[in-house]
């Protein structure tokens, strides 16, 4: 319902009126009418939160190494050990050495956002380049959607610093985990 929601505000600010008022009868066909134009996340920050939803869902059996992590998920192997290593590098992971040794979470699970995950794998985040800190675009003293994009940029980053590790599991959708409409601010 979050990512629908951040579908519907980019497309409401889309130049193209054809897209902002075409009417789709289902949420499945809408997603399928807009994925290749919707924002996406990248496969290193999926892999990250795969394998960080996997170890809340996981943890009184303590830890989990890459290999198996890459195997149980179809991830190569490789990326995900270097995706694991910038989670720990931000401390959203703890690695232990040895026989039973692997990952796991560094915090409980309802502290660590889907923000903090896809800024320790991928940086900050920028759905334009007038949204980064130095803003700087050719067309800036013409531009009319920079604020309306800012606004998007923000609502993004809000959603995701709310969304936890723990709201990810199955164990929160279990306890009817209610979904939070978007607004725009």
């Amino acid at each position: 319902m979050i990512f629908l929601s951040i579908i519907i505000a980019f497309r409401v600010l889309s130049c193209n009126n054809r897209f902002a008022t075409k009417k789709v009868a289902d949420q499945d066909s809408m997603l399928r009418s807009y994925s290749d134009r919707m924002l996406k996340l990248t496969k290193k920050a999926d892999y990250g939160l795969i394998a960080m939803r996997h170890l809340a869902e996981h943890v009184a059996v303590g830890t989990c190494s890459a290999k198996d992590l890459a195997e149980l998920y179809s991830i190569p192997q490789e990326a995900l050990a270097k995706i694991l290593q910038r989670l720990k590098n931000a401390r959203l992971l703890k690695s232990l050495q040895g026989t039973n040794g692997g990952y796991a979470l560094a915090r409980d699970a309802r502290e660590i956002t889907a923000l903090e995950v896809i800024r320790a794998i991928e940086g900050p985040l920028f759905i334009t380049s007038c949204s980064t800190t130095r803003g700087e675009c050719g067309q800036s003293v013409r531009c009319t959607v920079r604020e309306p994009l800012r606004k998007v940029s923000r609502t993004i980053e809000e959603v995701l610093g709310k969304l936890t590790v723990w709201d990810l599991t199955e164990n929160a959708e279990q306890q009817d985990a209610a979904s939070e409409l978007v607004t725009l601010r």
